[in-house]
């Protein structure tokens, strides 16, 4: 008991009864929580956003967690998945069979080609992104060596200026490039830049019309030479979703983060989402600065504030719980024992556990092992991750 008041003490109610539970279940070294009632409303968020709006595309590099991605996708009811490397897309193929996989950027050939010559010539393989004239030769003369039919995604500009095909006049001479054998199913086009444009002066709406006017200049190019058939025009990411719930173009938004809403993610488009993932470390060792040999309050440049030193540390993350908390100056970044200073009464204790949020959830996700699942009272079971990949 004595324990348990002297965590709460330093914690809210929430951090309160995380430590308690993550005590509880033995745990003693760095692990990545997820909050189950948290990620259960964001999903009920993007559900009731999108409504009757585009589908949704699930980022793998944002959710590297196959239990993970099927909790998501089953409320939402899609099979669609953007993968970025050649072992994420290999797993979720091993994963989800059927599962419709597009790529998120253009990646050199031999990717697409060390795929094949794993899954095999006959096996479908994902729609890969192509972005230039040259990429899209590079593609067709390793899909025409291995006797395989390529299916391409066109990466489109619309406004991020970060590569993909700039014009209406460009797409149709790269579509001119396309042969027999390709496939293409249809545009990407990222536009994560508009949610950090003020709403003030209309900029942010304005930055929108002009997206989608040049995404439909660019559909009108490719339904001229392709017909009235199904395509993939896939737009937003986890910023923007909410800009496309109506009127469109696109027919798919893919999203990730804002399922877990890490820290970079706090935008006015997200205020309706919740933060549901956080890393917990226990506390090695406490010290104060007055009581350091040799060293004393200057070179520790922190007053009267508590040292703390954690189990591990320089993730892309920061401090939430205790409040108030600030990274020692003196000893700076560290993976290994990371120094944090912060004014508690009473002071944390070795073992007490130091929460902070990640401030991105790809990387991040892939560095603590199993995702440790909290159902807001106790720690409920473990999630694994995907294999570290780049």
């Amino acid at each position: 008991m004595a324990e348990q008041l002297h965590t709460a003490a330093a914690h809210d109610a929430y951090f309160a009864t995380l430590s308690a539970a993550l005590h509880r279940a033995g745990l003693a070294e760095p692990v990545l929580v997820l909050d189950e009632a948290r990620l259960a409303a964001n999903i009920a968020a993007v559900s009731s956003t999108l409504d009757d709006g585009p589908a949704v595309r699930l980022v793998v590099k944002s959710l590297p967690c196959a239990d993970l991605l099927r909790r998501i996708a089953r409320p939402l009811g899609t099979d669609r998945y953007m993968v970025f490397n050649r072992a994420m897309t290999l797993e979720m193929r091993r994963l989800e069979p059927e599962a419709d996989l597009l790529l998120g950027k253009p990646l050199p050939v031999a990717v697409a080609a060390a795929y094949y010559d794993t899954v095999g010539a006959g096996h479908p393989g994902p729609h890969w992104l192509i972005d230039t004239p040259q990429r899209l030769a590079d593609y067709q003369a390793m899909a025409a060596a291995r006797g395989i039919r390529l299916r391409i995604n066109i990466e489109i500009d619309v406004g991020l200026h970060r590569g993909g095909v700039g014009d209406p006049l460009a797409l149709a001479t790269l579509l001119d490039q396309v042969a027999p054998g390709t496939a293409v199913t249809g545009l990407m086009g990222y536009d994560p830049h508009i949610a950090k444009l003020p709403t003030s002066l209309g900029l942010r709406r304005r930055a929108l019309a002009a997206s989608q006017g040049i995404y439909r200049q660019m559909v009108a190019v490719l339904r001229q030479r392709l017909g009235s058939g199904p395509l993939i025009l896939n737009s937003a990411g986890s910023p923007t979703y909410v800009l496309h719930a109506k009127d469109s173009i696109a027919n798919e938004v893919a999203i990730g983060s804002a399922f877990v809403k890490p820290a970079d993610f706090d935008l006015d488009t997200l205020a309706h989402h919740q933060p549901a993932c956080f890393i917990a470390t226990p506390v090695l060792k406490t010290a104060w600065p007055a009581l350091a040999p040799g060293l004393g309050r200057l070179a520790w440049l922190g007053g009267r504030a508590q040292a703390q030193f954690i189990h591990g540390g320089h993730w892309l993350a920061d401090p939430v719980s205790p409040p108030g908390l600030r990274r020692s100056a003196l000893f700076g970044p560290s993976s290994n024992q990371e120094c944090w200073l912060g004014p508690h009464r009473p002071a944390l204790r070795p073992g007490e556990w130091l929460f902070l949020r990640p401030r991105q959830s790809e990387a991040v996700f892939l560095q603590f092992g199993p995702i440790a699942r909290f159902d807001g009272r106790e720690i409920t079971g473990f999630w694994p991750v995907f294999p570290v990949s780049a």
